[in-house]
């Protein structure tokens, strides 16, 4: 080889690993997403997420990445999402319900994690206080339980014979057991007997409804990922049961339970976009407080009131954020 060739093929050699590297993709932040149950169920919630994130600058794909991960109402799921996502070494793992978060604080004390909609993010161990969360947590609650008694309230003023309630609960969700509480404590406030229907799995929920047999006049779904994933099954053993039902979550009502009311989830998870785009912009979860609800949701479905024989206050009525006909 000539020494002139030799010399070009070393300079070439020498420039190859630069070129390489400068055509590398640059990383782009990352958010983890731990959905507690599956994408269809929370498509609104995303969609509303990832518009805020872009009014904001934070384009997916662009700007920001993200990665989902649906845990489709399996508690035994969380910790294996939550530890896939610190091994991704995402910049920050966004997830609703107490126990997906607790779940992302076992597998990490650095990754910073903002709750899309946890019930008592205190009692539930999630932050030191509202005001000053600490550590590496904070984000939106929801007041589930604190709503359990007015949800009843409701109920009662709907179905004015009720004197048995039935109570389905997922009993592995410390939340949902909060709220069964709560419910049970208000029915006795109104002098309702209340049985309850506890379940841990989807296999559970049949059964618990031929053990309830017509006993009871009406029912009251706690909030929880499972019984959520599973709200078509619920809605048609209810509505088969002739079961007036009352739940947290408007895709219930459209799916044919009776009534809900409780925040605006879509409107959470807008908010949950300023959380993202304040601490990728170097701001410290510790120091940013915990948010309450502003924005709730009355809705009624008129078809499965008719359906089930009974009348709508007019008093309700008139204050329902959306009626169902």
């Amino acid at each position: 080889m000539r020494r002139r060739e030799f010399i070009a093929l070393l300079g070439g050699a020498a420039a190859w690993p630069l070129e390489v590297r400068a055509q590398q993709p640059v990383r782009l932040p990352t958010i983890g997403v731990l959905g507690q149950s599956t994408r269809s169920v929370a498509s609104e919630w995303s969609a509303a997420f990832v518009q805020r994130l872009r009014e904001l600058g934070r384009i997916e794909g662009r700007t920001v990445a993200i990665e989902y991960r649906w845990a489709e109402g399996r508690d035994e799921r969380y910790s294996e999402i939550a530890g896939e996502l610190v091994r991704l070494k995402v910049d920050i793992i966004v997830t609703s319900g107490t126990e997906q978060v607790l779940a992302a604080k076992r597998a990490t004390s650095v990754i910073p994690i903002i709750f899309v909609g946890a019930g008592d993010p205190i009692a539930g161990g999630l932050v030191a206080s509202l005001a000053r969360p600490g550590g590496n947590v904070t984000g939106l609650s929801t007041q589930t339980a604190d709503l359990a008694a007015k949800r009843l309230e409701m109920l009662h003023e709907v179905v004015p014979g009720l004197r048995r309630l039935a109570i389905l609960s997922n009993v592995g969700n410390r939340l949902a057991v909060l709220e069964m509480r709560e419910v049970q404590a208000a029915a006795g406030t109104l002098h309702l007997e209340a049985v309850t229907l506890e379940i841990r799995r989807g296999e559970d929920i049949v059964p618990a409804f031929e053990a309830l047999k017509g006993h009871a006049d009406a029912l009251y779904v706690c909030v929880d990922a499972l019984l959520l994933t599973n709200r078509t099954r619920i809605n048609t053993l209810a509505l088969t049961a002739r079961l007036p039902m009352m739940t947290a979550t408007r895709d219930s009502v459209q799916l044919g339970g009776l009534i809900s009311y409780g925040p605006n989830l879509p409107d959470l998870w807008r908010r949950a976009g300023d959380y993202v785009d304040k601490i990728l912009g170097g701001a410290k979860p510790a120091d940013i407080p915990v948010e309450q609800p502003t924005k709730f949701n009355l809705v009624i479905n008129l078809t499965t009131a008719k359906a089930l024989g009974l009348t709508i206050p007019a008093t309700l009525l008139s204050v329902a954020d959306e009626v169902i006909e």
